[in-house]
C-alpha cells in the first residue's frame, strides 16, 4: 500500500465522515454486505489422546506448527480490560538507523528460550531481553547494508531456536536467522556469541545463483525453520522486475556445521518431475520465483517441513509458462531429511494476480465425532480457508473446481477453473461493481463508480488486462503473513483480513519509460522478458479513501470441523488516521493473532495504535491497550515467576504511511 493511502484523509474524515455517515455507519458494518456473523464457537474440550500445545514459546508461530496459542491462564475474559503496561523495551532503531525506518517494516515475534525473551529488529539485530523487566541481557549485530534498497522492506518476522542432543557441545543452544543481505546466522542463545562451528565465522551465505540486479532484489525475511538437525530457509525475491528472476529454491543446512544438505527448487525444472508437465513449454522453465517468503512449519514426528510457495514471475502475465504452474501457489509438504515431494496441494492454478500463499500453514489437530484428524489448515490472500488432511494432502474440507473468467490478454492461456473451498464462504467479499463503489460524497462515490465502470471487473480471477483490471481482495490480502491462530478447545480458526482492492493495469513492454513519466508516484514494473508491463496501485478515491465498501478490516472465526463462518467482526478505526473519533470502519491489518486457553484472542494488526483482546467464542471486543504507534506484528503470550506476560513489536510499517516506532511492550495484570 502507497505511503499516502489513508494517511491524506485526515482533514477529509473530519469534515465529512461524520455528517454524511452518522448512525447509517451501522449499516455498512454489516447486513447489506453480510460481513458481520454473530454467533458463539461453543467449549467443547480435547478429546484425552489429544496432543498438548501452548507450552511457552518457543517457535514463531508459538510451536512448529503455527498454533499461535499459550496455555498460559492468568489473563481471562473477566479480568482482561484490567491489563496495563508492564514493561517497555527500545532498540534505538528510530535513532540510530532514522533513514533506513523509513524502508522499514516492524513485524518481528519474539520467542522465549533459554530464560530470554528473544527477537530480531527489522535490520537483524537479535535482541534477548528479561522475560520480567525487559531489561536487556544480550545484543547480536550482524552489521547490514543499511544503503541497500530491499525488495520487501528492511523485515525480520522472528528468529528460531535449535538445541543440540549434545548439550556440552559448543554453542549447543543456538538462535538462527536469515538476513535481509542473503546469510544465514547462528548464535550462541545463552550469549550472542557468534557460533564459530556453524560456517565461516558463525554464518553461511546463500547464493541467489545469479547476478542481482541490486542489492536487496534477494533476501531472506521469515525465522528459519528447525527439522532435528536440519535447519531451512526460504527467501523473499522482488516482484514484476523480470522473468528470468533468481530461483525461489528452499535450503536445507545441517545445523551444527552449515553445510549444505539439501535445496528444492518450486519451479520443477529436471523432466523427471511429475510436475513438469504443468510448466509447458519449448524447455524447463527461465521462470525464477515460487519462492518460500513466508515462514514454514514442522510435523516433527512425520518428519516433514510445509511450505507455502508463492506464485511465478513475473505476477501477471503467464504467456510464457502455459499450464498450472505446479509447485507454485502451492502447500508443499517435503521429506525433511531429504527434501523431496511428498505432496502438494496448489491454491491458485496458473497465477497472474500475485496471489502468494502468504502464510504459515497451520498444523493443526482437529476432532470430529470424538475421532481425531491431523490437518493443515492454510489461509490465503484471495481469502478462502482450505483444510487438507496432513498425510496426503487431500481435502478434510471440500474443495471443488469452479468456472472463473476468461479472455486474457494476448498470449495468455488462463486456467479455466481454479479450487474453491465448498463450505467456507470467503472472509472477505471477491467481487466489487459500480453499484457497490463507496463513497462519502457524490463526488468521491461518482468518481470510485467510473473507476470501477472502466475497469474489468468480474469477481475473483478476473485478468488483468491493458483495460485495467480490479483485483479484490488486493494483492496483500484477504490474509496475509500473520496467519491464523487456532484453539484446540472450539476447534476455532482466528485470522484476520484485509477488504482493500488494487487496480491493476498491463502495457506493452515498449512503453516501459512513458509510463514510468506519466505515472512517476504509482507503481511501474518493467517484467523484463514478457512483452507487457504493469502498473499497479490501491484501488481509491481522489480523497484517498477506498472504493470498496467498508469494514477494511475483518476478524473472523472459522470451525475446522465443519467449515462454517461462526462470527465475523470488524478490526481497526479511523482513529490515529484522521482528527476525528474512531469510526469503527475497520483498516487493512498487517501481523496476525494469538489466543490463550482461557478463550482471549489478542491481536495488534491495524493502521491504529492499539493492541486489542476479543472473546474467541463470539469475537467481542474485551479490551484495547493504547500504543505509541501500530503494531503492525503477531503478539505472543507467556508466564514468567508467576504472572502472564502479553508482548508485541509496536513499530508500525513505512509503507502503510502510519507513524513509526521501535518498541516491545508488555502487559500484564496490575
Amino acid at each position: 500500500m502507497k505511503k499516502k493511502t489513508l494517511v491524506v484523509s485526515v482533514a477529509v474524515v473530519l469534515i465529512l465522515l461524520l455528517p454524511f455517515l452518522g448512525g447509517s455507519a451501522i449499516w455498512y458494518l454489516g447486513g447489506a454486505h453480510g460481513l458481520d456473523v454473530n454467533g458463539t464457537a461453543k467449549r467443547v474440550g480435547r478429546p484425552e489422546n489429544s496432543i498438548s500445545v501452548g507450552d511457552g514459546w518457543s517457535s514463531y508461530g508459538g510451536d512448529a506448527g503455527g498454533h499461535r496459542y499459550s496455555d498460559a491462564a492468568q489473563i481471562t475474559i473477566e479480568n482482561v480490560d484490567t491489563l496495563v503496561p508492564a514493561w517497555e523495551y527500545r532498540t534505538g532503531d528510530l535513532v540510530d538507523k532514522a533513514a533506513a525506518m523509513s524502508r522499514a517494516a516492524t513485524e518481528g515475534t519474539p520467542i522465549l528460550v533459554e530464560d530470554s525473551l528473544v527477537f530480531c529488529t527489522p535490520f537483524n539485530e537479535i535482541i534477548a531481553l528479561d522475560p520480567g523487566t525487559g531489561l536487556e541481557r544480550w545484543r547480536f549485530d550482524p552489521e547490514i547494508d543499511l544503503d541497500q534498497r530491499p525488495a520487501n522492506q528492511f523485515v525480520c518476522r522472528g528468529v528460531s531456536h535449535w538445541q543440540d542432543a549434545d548439550s556440552e557441545a559448543d554453542c549447543s543452544s543456538r538462535i538462527l536467522m536469515g538476513t535481509n543481505d542473503a546469510r544465514l546466522i547462528a548464535v550462541d542463545a545463552r550469549t550472542g556469541q557468534r557460533c564459530q562451528s556453524f560456517g565461516t565465522d558463525g554464518q553461511v551465505r546463500i547464493d541467489p545463483g545469479m547476478a542481482l540486479w541490486w542489492p536487496g532484489e534477494f533476501q531472506i525475511t521469515s525465522p528459519p525453520a528447525i527439522i532435528g538437525d536440519t535447519v531451512i530457509v526460504g527467501s523473499a525475491i522482488s516482484d514484476n522486475a523480470r522473468v528470468a528472476a533468481p530461483k525461489g529454491s528452499v535450503r536445507a543446512f545441517d545445523a551444527r556445521t552449515g553445510e549444505p544438505r539439501w535445496d528444492f527448487d518450486p519451479v520443477p525444472r529436471g523432466e523427471g518431475d511429475p510436475e513438469r508437465s504443468d510448466w509447458q513449454g519449448d524447455g524447463p522453465p527461465t521462470e525464477g520465483h515460487a519462492n518460500v517468503w513466508a515462514p514454514m512449519s514442522v510435523d516433527p514426528e512425520r518428519g516433514l517441513v510445509f511450505l507455502p510457495t508463492s506464485s511465478p514471475s513475473p505476477d501477471f502475465y503467464g504467456g510464457l509458462r502455459p499450464g498450472d504452474n505446479r509447485y507454485a501457489n502451492s502447500v508443499v509438504a517435503l521429506n525433511g531429511t531429504t527434501g523431496e515431494v511428498v505432496w502438494s496441494f496448489q491454491t491458485v492454478h496458473h497465477d497472474v494476480w500475485d496471489y502468494d500463499v502468504p502464510a504459515q500453514p497451520g498444523l493443526y489437530t482437529v476432532w470430529r465425532n470424538g475421532k481425531l484428524h491431523d490437518v493443515v489448515a492454510q489461509v490465503t490472500k484471495t481469502g478462502f480457508v482450505f483444510v487438507l488432511d496432513r498425510d496426503t494432502g487431500e481435502a478434510f474440507l471440500p474443495i471443488e473446481e469452479r468456472p472463473v473468467p476468461q479472455d486474457g490478454i494476448q498470449g495468455e492461456i488462463l486456467s479455466p477453473t481454479q479450487p474453491f473451498p465448498a463450505i467456507t464462504p470467503p472472509i472477505v467479499p471477491n467481487v466489487v461493481s459500480a453499484d457497490d463503489a463507496f463513497g462519502i460524497t457524490w463526488f468521491d462515490k461518482h468518481e470510485c463508480r467510473k473507476l470501477i465502470e472502466n475497469s474489468r471487473a468480474q469477481g475473483l480471477f478476473t485478468p488483468p488486462s491493458t483495460q485495467g483490471t480490479i483485483l479484490l481482495p488486493f494483492t496483500g490480502g484477504g490474509a496475509n503473513w500473520g496467519g491464523a491462530a487456532y484453539d484446540p478447545e472450539r476447534n476455532l480458526l482466528v485470522v484476520n483480513m484485509s477488504n482493500i482492492a488494487h487496480h491493476v493495469q498491463l502495457f506493452r513492454s515498449d512503453n516501459l519509460e512513458q509510463m514510468r513519466e506519466v505515472f512517476h508516484d504509482q507503481e511501474v514494473s518493467p517484467q523484463e522478458g514478457a512483452p507487457y508491463g504493469m502498473k499497479r496501485e490501491t484501488l481509491m478515491s481522489s480523497l484517498d479513501l477506498p472504493c470498496t465498501q467498508p469494514p477494511w478490516g475483518i476478524i473472523a472465526g472459522v470451525n475446522l470441523d465443519s467449515g462454517e463462518v461462526v462470527w465475523r467482526k470488524t478490526i481497526g478505526t479511523t482513529e490515529d488516521l484522521s482528527f476525528a473519533p474512531g469510526m469503527k470502519l475497520g483498516t487493512p491489518t498487517f501481523g496476525g493473532p494469538m489466543i490463550t486457553a482461557t478463550g482471549v484472542v489478542f491481536i495488534g494488526a491495524t493502521m491504529d495504535h492499539y493492541l486489542r483482546a476479543f472473546d474467541v467464542s463470539n469475537g467481542e471486543e474485551l479490551w484495547r491497550g493504547r500504543l505509541q504507534s501500530p503494531a503492525m506484528a503477531t503478539p505472543m503470550s507467556y508466564e514468567w515467576k508467576g504472572r502472564q506476560y502479553v508482548v508485541i513489536y509496536a513499530g508500525g510499517n513505512a509503507r502503510t504511511g502510519t507513524k513509526l516506532s521501535d518498541r516491545l511492550v508488555a502487559f500484564a495484570l496490575p
